[in-house]
């Protein structure tokens, strides 16, 4: 019936209803329903389908939320949130779009009003359970609103900001005296004590993580300004920048958090880790420390970047990645095979590891044994066995110990020489399904890599299942994307769109608004994806010790693979991607 009045009011044609219904048929999560489906996976507008769900289902709606209606009740959100529930409970209603706004007594039961953006949640129903209230009113309001409590949230609670302005160092040491030299270890303590720093880096790592950022950047400028930067939705952005501090005892700080690295070590790189917890949640951060060059060679200054690993943002359903029809299709049958490797390639940050995990949880069984071997390992993967990495066990001598350990499943973080690439071969012609990435631009092109690494035609043909490229393009904004009625037609034919396409297809531009950054909102991935059919293994065989990677793109497409840029061409045709993002994530493609 739902379905019916989502077609009625055109809001969905009924082929796109069927792909929904298609993709629900299909997939592992029986309680995802189709209008979910709609709006995560196919880019119909969010807002518009839950207006009807909420009428149809009678579900309070709550439009339009001032400020100053937020803060005369941030009071009571933000103690509700801190002192009510325990951090599990806490985090789960965060993440479900969720917030408590009001409670009203009457007739001495206590009704708690709980608003969320996301009232077709599977969780939902089991948080209301921990909340103890003898009623609880679900409200519908828009993510707009809810964005807009978290926002007033953080800035009751987070005192940041205010400690930002507060850093100052006011020098006792003579100025003069260590201007143009090295600081000893008593004035960097000096300087760390007297700036409150050391909580400054605290509310920075958190403040990194409640921003969705992935890195987080520290730079040293000169010997008394260090600019911090956040990485976005794949974009630097400028976050602070801190001036009156010598960069060397910033860099201290962060060496006092961070397992092993050596405060004291300024002449060669180092990599440690930090972990703490954030609203809840157990973070990991990976730290990387390389000596640069200052504008003064008296000055021994550090860049420092974070990674930031939030196990949150690990995808377990495929449905989720973003894969078109086809290459879905094609990479679950490479997945499902009980033998064979899958490789993935791209540049750094294309979500290779994203979909390496995914791909796991969709084949992992109590049953089999899996084993994964990354440096550094990123993610934690539920019911796999993810090998240590250290002085006495290196890489490659980890890739070695699989072989001998009984497995199933066997993840390879990367094929970076020709010992791992024969190895990783070697499982995946011996029974095993092996999972792997190579740095290529395109997926033809892991082929010849392969071979430049001395793995012969013949067992590159027989072992691989399918090899998929990818790149993340950022997600146009929901709430402030405009049509473009002018599109470049330049660069529209340099992206392969037809007159007829052009004519036919809504293009949207970027504008910028308060949830997002510059008009762009979260990142998507773009695939391209070769199946080893027969006529591809010929191919290979058949090439001797000349791969033809062109050729190989020619079967590949005839047999329905999508080039980067096509699948770029259809985000854009979806009106998720913008023209402009989509030509420069593919420009070499």
């Amino acid at each position: 019936m739902l379905e019916r009045i989502l077609t009625q009011k055109n809001i969905v044609d009924q082929a796109l209803l069927e792909k929904a219904i298609d993709i629900k048929n299909k997939e592992k999560d029986e309680n995802r329903p189709i209008a979910k489906i709609l709006y995560d996976d196919l880019g119909v507008d969010r807002e518009k389908v839950l207006d009807e769900i909420v009428e149809y289902y009678a579900i309070p709606h709550i439009r339009e939320i001032e400020i100053d209606e937020i803060k005369e009740r941030i009071e009571f959100i933000s103690k509700f949130l801190n002192d009510e529930l325990n951090v599990k409970t806490k985090d789960e209603l965060l993440r479900n779009k969720a917030v408590p706004f009001s409670v009203v007594k009457r007739h001495n039961q206590r009704t708690l009003k709980l608003l969320t953006a996301d009232p077709l949640a599977a969780e939902l129903k089991s948080i209301v359970e921990k909340l103890h209230f003898e009623n609880v009113e679900i409200c519908y309001t828009s993510e707009k609103n809810i964005y807009k409590i978290y926002n007033e949230i953080h800035k009751h609670e987070n005192e940041l900001a205010e400690l930002m302005q507060s850093i100052e160092y006011e020098d006792e040491v003579d100025a003069s005296s260590i201007h143009d030299e090295e600081l000893t270890q008593q004035q960097l303590e000096e300087i760390i004590s007297k700036s409150a720093l050391t909580q400054f880096v605290d509310g920075l790592l958190e403040e990194a993580v409640r921003e969705g950022a992935s890195d987080i950047h520290i730079i040293p400028i000169n010997e008394n300004t260090t600019e911090y930067k956040f990485r976005i939705d794949g974009d630097l952005q400028t976050w602070y920048t801190q001036k009156g501090i010598r960069p060397e005892a910033i860099s201290a700080v962060f060496k006092d958090k961070t397992k092993g690295v050596n405060r004291f070590e300024r002449e060669k790189a180092q990599d440690g880790f930090i972990q703490k917890v954030v609203d809840g949640q157990f973070i990991r951060y990976r730290v990387s420390i390389i000596p640069i060059v200052g504008s003064s060679l008296e000055f021994k200054l550090e860049s420092i970047v974070i990674r930031i690993l939030d196990d949150r943002k690990v995808i377990k359903d495929l449905a989720k990645l973003g894969l078109l029809p086809k290459a879905l299709n094609d990479f679950k049958k490479a997945i499902s095979s009980p033998s064979g490797i899958v490789i993935i390639t791209g540049p750094t940050g294309s979500g290779k590891s994203t979909t390496l995990v995914a791909a796991l949880y969709y084949v992992m069984d109590p049953r089999k044994c899996v084993l994964t071997v990354e440096d550094p390992v990123e993610y934690m993967i539920e019911g796999a066995r993810q090998l240590k990495i250290g002085e006495k066990m290196d890489f490659n001598k980890a890739i070695r110990a699989i072989l001998r350990h009984d497995p199933d499943i066997v993840l390879v973080g990367e094929m970076r020489d020709k010992e791992t690439a024969q190895i990783g071969i070697k499982l995946a012609n011996t029974g095993h399904l092996t999972f792997s990435t190579l740095h290529t631009n395109d997926a033809p092109s892991a082929v010849s890599r392969l071979f430049k690494m001395g793995v012969e035609p013949f067992l590159i043909a027989n072992s691989i299942n399918l090899v998929m490229a990818q790149r993340l393009v950022k997600k146009l904004c929901d709430h402030c994307k405009v049509e473009d009625s002018n599109p470049d037609p330049d660069s529209l034919k340099m992206l392969g769109f037809s007159e007829e396409e052009i004519t036919s297809t809504t293009f949207y531009k970027p504008v910028g608004c308060e949830h997002c950054t510059g008009g762009y909102r979260g990142r998507t991935a773009i695939m391209e994806a070769l199946y080893f059919t027969p006529e591809i293994r010929r191919e290979i065989i058949n090439s001797s010790n000349n791969i033809d990677e062109d050729r190989l793109r020619e079967v590949g497409e005839k047999q329905g693979m999508l080039s980067l840029r096509e699948a770029g061409r259809q985000r854009i045709m979806q009106g998720i991607a913008s023209v402009e993002d989509i030509l420069a994530k593919t420009l070499e493609d």
